[in-house]
């Protein structure tokens, strides 16, 4: 029989920049958004204290103060790198791993039971290499089929009774744990679904759980459907469904510094293609379709905002095309004037690499180009080789005031330990 699990880290962000500071690790940390704007990550210890989460960094920059509140900015190349040893880790335990997101990874398991004595304990040893490798805290939900394993991991992390590892295996612990799950609370079912679940008097997981299968169809959709069929153990999304490529990548920022130059717009668009070429190679698609854009503030007097699409010949991964693509957009987008705020890159038609149809009238790309420049980003770290038309220092570049050492991607920031 097969079982799922999925691992996710505890206050993701805010518990990576203790790990190289061991002077805040019991101190309240938060970490924030682009620009320094919101509070996207709190530790443990800031969420006893009543601190918000996704709240602007200005509106509680009094409670952080009387709170001696260690205050982090996103700090994502340390975060990328810690992410990456702790899915390794992870990786070890299972047949099949998939990373779900930066902090999450699910795990299939195929006929453990004869050789396993209960999940509940391989889940501790799972905690227990993860945290002795990495020092990063987890907590492992195990369930039939991947709903379930995400309200176990859910009850693992945040029930009152938790010890970082939950266990949906029956229908007694599938009930005890639904019982004590807001609707929202659920994989698949957001604020605004949930408040018209509230509508039909459901409160808990458990309520919806027991709703009609076909009626919620009717009312909500398949989707919401097979929501309520996976919380009763039956299995709906396989693997290949969690695993699927993204559809569409996207590359956006609110810039630290205004742009008002041609070049600095031309500079700050290339870096955007740039990533969304790099995550495309990463799960071997391919870009057909892309959309750019710049706006001004909506607050400024005159609001400006533009978008182009721009449809290559043939779908391509290569950063050199997709640069080129930006050289010939940039001057229908830049306005003399105009300050622009936000620009970005978005890949909105993706295919497959590994069945890309060929052109008679072009000839094909020799991958090892890009085959090359990924190996050695990958190994001497990100920003080794950069196009000319990429910017190298930002000016325009977001604003990290309480920015950490990039401990494990930077030469000049590796920990130095004297005995």
């Amino acid at each position: 029989m097969e079982m799922f699990s999925l691992t996710d880290a505890t206050g993701c962000f805010a518990s990576i920049e203790k790990i190289y500071e061991p002077s805040i690790r019991f101190r309240p940390v938060v970490v924030l958004s682009n620009n320094d704007g919101c509070i996207i990550a709190i530790c443990p210890i800031a969420k006893k204290l009543g601190i918000p989460k996704f709240q602007p960094y200005f509106k509680v920059k009094h409670l952080l103060d009387k709170y001696h509140v260690v205050v982090r900015s996103s700090n994502y190349e340390l975060y990328g790198d810690i992410s990456d040893k702790m899915m390794s880790v992870i990786a070890r335990f299972s047949d099949n791993t998939y990373q779900y997101s930066i902090d999450e990874a699910f795990s299939c398991f195929n006929n453990y039971e004869g050789i396993l004595k209960d999940w509940y304990t391989y889940g501790h040893e799972m905690r227990r290499a993860v945290w002795r490798e990495v020092r990063m805290p987890v907590g492992v939900g195990f369930g039939r089929t991947l709903t379930l394993a995400k309200a176990a991991n859910h009850a693992s992390k945040k029930l009152a009774d938790s010890d970082g590892v939950a266990v949906i295996d029956d229908d007694h612990s599938r009930k005890l744990i639904l019982q004590q799950m807001k609707l929202d609370d659920v994989w698949g079912v957001g604020k605004r679904l949930s408040q018209r679940l509230s509508l039909l008097g459901l409160k808990t997981g458990y309520d919806l759980a027991n709703r009609s299968p076909k009626s919620i169809r009717q009312q909500f959709g398949v989707t919401l459907e097979r929501t309520v069929e996976e919380l009763n153990g039956v299995r709906c999304l396989s693997w290949d469904d969690v695993k699927s490529p993204k559809k569409e990548i996207f590359s956006t920022r609110s810039l630290g510094q205004r742009i008002v130059k041609f070049v600095d717009l031309r500079k700050a668009l290339t870096t955007h293609a740039v990533k969304v070429g790099n995550k495309a190679r990463q799960q071997h698609s391919l870009i057909k379709k892309l959309y750019i854009f710049a706006s001004s503030s909506p607050y400024d007097e005159r609001y400006f905002k533009k978008g182009i699409m721009y449809d290559f010949p043939r779908a391509t991964d290569n950063i050199c095309h997709l640069s080129s693509a930006i050289a010939q957009v940039t001057n229908t987008l830049f306005i003399e004037g105009v300050a622009y705020y936000r620009c970005g890159v978005g890949a909105i038609e993706l295919e497959s690499s590994d069945f890309q149809q060929q052109d008679l009238f072009i000839p094909p790309v020799n991958p090892a180009l890009m085959n090359c420049y990924s190996l050695i980003n990958q190994r001497f770290g990100r920003g080794t080789l950069l196009l000319a038309s990429e910017a190298n220092k930002e000016k325009w570049a977001m604003r990290r005031e309480f920015l950490s050492p990039r401990y494990t991607t930077r030469w000049s920031d590796i920990p130095v330990i004297r005995c």
